[in-house]
């Protein structure tokens, strides 16, 4: 099925949006276009000739917003979608518009440093192409990873060889524990983070005036090869500096706000200050929708109010790993000033709320934005939300229960919402109460009790249709390009079903061979299924033989423990290479073939390793998520 135009109510809701907001203010048009040296377009492949990053995709986002499309939205859509090779002060060069990110080339005596060579190879490769043509062909002497999460650092194979790394010729530099975040996030919970992000990118809907406009804090993901190089050089304190290649860096340390590990850098002779993720054109996400530990909003604030203190009144620029830069010392510190009160509002905000009694969904329901910072473009919620944002600083201080006996132990949705329909009288009853509250435009109240028909009964026509028609009207009048891309998203399979479409495997090769051997155990123990395991007992001995480490598997209670001390009486003992773990983790190899090609061998009782083996669990991507 088609998607379905605005209603009324929804006409009548984004037309009101233009009267809230300043949209005659165009400083941000003039800033995403100044120092433009080549506007980019096209496609770029992979070595199949798959398409994994579409620039022309975005041509339809032009002149005024169409009913189906918040025009904040729009606006922003339209502003992430100017794409090229910019200049950004002397010797500071950014292509943005070739994937979610941005990457920043800055010229070294010598050669370029590249900052967060964005989520996958190819458009790296593509972006990188354009500095060679129209500005110099230099080698890289350097990399900055500014933060842990993979849009940051996917593409970095595109500007970094094997050589290059042997030589010692290439610096990577991250902020201190990046390699375990990074690994973790995406190998521990990759597959539930997945197919949330399916969701939260518009993967499944398509790119036009009723499908995807982007996701806010830029269009959306690239589908290409992701790599990993571990760092040579850890920034682990504010005021660390580094010279490379003559241009001096002076480091700000910023962990567990936007992410876990990250970094923001001031580069003195240019005046020119980098904020990293943590300082963009929009609210970010305390919480992310896709799924991730949520992050300390009181810090974030604090490490911008940090950077404004430090950088602020020596800046002539400030440039991020998303957007366009803003120009100007006293621009500069109201943009971060800005930001620095967002968070620290919707921060303390939570909080007060929260000690006068409030739930979380009372708390978002209450919580509004002062018009000072409300009203700065910069400060909308196109990726993240006041809405969530409060919901996650309250969970983040107090959990999930809100204090309410009758949320303490609910029964699942599938059986609450059997006894709900039942009570309401049925479900084409409800379905029916429903319908009017749609033709009125109650969409929020319409979503609510059709999902109670939908996971009492699946199979309801109407009510999966009525549903996606309520979707798609909430999806059309979102501001934030997320919530958008849900909505909308979960309308299309309730009208069609689960769409299975490529994704990128976070789970790359590189991901997995930087993973630790504690860290591949710590995956393990989550494979393992735990009712199955429960009342068997086994210890394994498994030594690596080309990286000196040996470690005791525990199988005891249905959990998997490990340690590195030698058991006294294994049950079995393995002896292989770690090179051979990572085959079997890629699935490049079974521990069988490794046996029989002998470079692996097992000793003790053989069987007793096939049975755990036959205990680790495998994951399907693309689960129900709309539907029970």
């Amino acid at each position: 099925m088609s998607p379905k135009p605005a209603t009324p109510s929804t006409s009548a809701a984004n037309a009101g949006v233009l009267t809230e907001l300043p949209f005659d203010d165009r400083a941000d048009f003039d800033q995403a276009m100044r120092g433009l040296i080549v506007r980019g377009s096209g496609q770029v492949t992979d070595a199949d000739g798959g398409v994994v990053w579409d620039l022309d995709r975005w041509n339809f986002i032009d002149g005024d917003a169409p009913d189906t499309v918040n025009p904040s939205l729009w606006r922003q859509a339209q502003l992430n979608a100017i794409a090229g090779l910019f200049e950004v002060t002397e010797g500071v060069y950014q292509v943005r518009g070739y994937d979610l990110s941005v990457t920043t080339f800055l010229r070294t005596n010598s050669g370029w440093i590249v900052v967060d060579p964005l989520l996958s190879v190819e458009p790296m490769q593509a972006a990188h192409q354009l500095v060679k043509d129209h500005l110099e062909d230099l080698p890289v002497v350097a990399v900055i990873y500014t933060h842990s999460h993979i849009d940051h650092y996917g593409g970095v194979r595109a500007v970094v060889s094997e050589e290059d790394l042997a030589s010692g010729r290439v610096r990577v530099i991250a902020p201190h524990g990046f390699l375990e975040e990074s690994v973790s996030e995406n190998v521990l919970l990759g597959n539930v983070m997945s197919r949330r992000a399916s969701y939260m990118y518009g993967n499944l809907i398509g790119w036009d005036e009723r499908g995807g406009v982007g996701a806010g804090l830029g269009q959306l993901t690239s589908t290409g090869t992701v790599t990993l190089v571990p760092p040579t050089d850890i920034v682990s304190e504010t005021g660390q500096e580094m010279t490379i290649d003559g241009l001096r860096i002076v480091f700000q340390h910023t962990p567990g706000a936007e992410a876990p590990a990250e970094l923001c850098f001031y580069l003195p002779g240019k005046r020119a200050l980098c904020m990293a993720e943590i300082a963009t054109h929009t609210l970010h996400n305390v919480y992310t929708l896709r799924g991730a530990k949520i992050r300390d909003a009181k810090a974030w604030s604090y490490h911008i109010a940090e950077a404004i203190r430090l950088f602020g009144a020596d800046s002539d620029v400030v440039f991020s790993s998303h957007h366009w830069p803003t120009w100007g010392t006293d621009a500069i510190v109201e943009f971060l000033k800005g930001q620095r009160d967002l968070y620290k509002y919707l921060h303390d905000e939570t909080l007060r709320l929260a000690n006068r009694g409030l739930t979380p969904v009372e708390i978002a329901e209450e919580i509004e934005l002062p018009d000072s910072i409300a009203r700065r473009f910069a400060n909308r919620g196109y990726y993240g939300t006041l809405n969530h944002n409060t919901k996650a600083t309250y969970v983040y201080y107090l959990g999930w229960f809100d204090g309410n006996p009758a949320n303490l132990h609910p029964l699942v949705p599938t059986e609450t919402a059997k006894k709900l329909v039942e009570y309401m009288g049925g479900a084409d009853a409800v379905v029916e109460k429903a319908r009017n509250d749609y033709e009125a435009g109650n969409y929020r109240f319409v979503a609510t009790v059709l999902n109670e028909v939908i996971f009492a009964n699946p199979d309801h026509a109407a009510a999966r249709d009525l549903q996606a028609d309520t979707f798609e009207q909430l999806g059309y009048q979102a501001e934030n390009g997320v919530w958008r891309d849900f909505y909308l998203s979960g309308a299309k399979e309730l009208r069609e079903g689960v769409t299975v479409l490529p994704t990128p495997n976070t789970a790359s090769p590189d991901s997995v061979r930087a993973m630790s051997v504690p860290m591949f155990l710590d995956y393990l123990a989550v494979l393992l299924r735990g009712p199955d395991a429960a009342g068997k007992e086994y210890e394994f001995d498994i030594e690596f033989t080309d990286i000196g480490e040996q470690y005791t598997l525990e199988i005891r209670n249905g959990v998997l423990n490990y340690h590195e001390d030698a058991a006294e009486s294994p049950t079995a003992s393995l002896v292989m290479t770690r090179s051979g773990l990572d085959q079997i983790v890629l699935g490049e190899a079974t521990m069988d073939q490794l046996v029989a090609a002998g470079q692996a061998t097992i000793t003790g009782d053989v069987a007793a390793f096939g049975d755990f083996v036959g205990l680790l669990d495998s994951f399907e991507l693309w689960f129900n998520i709309v539907t029970p």
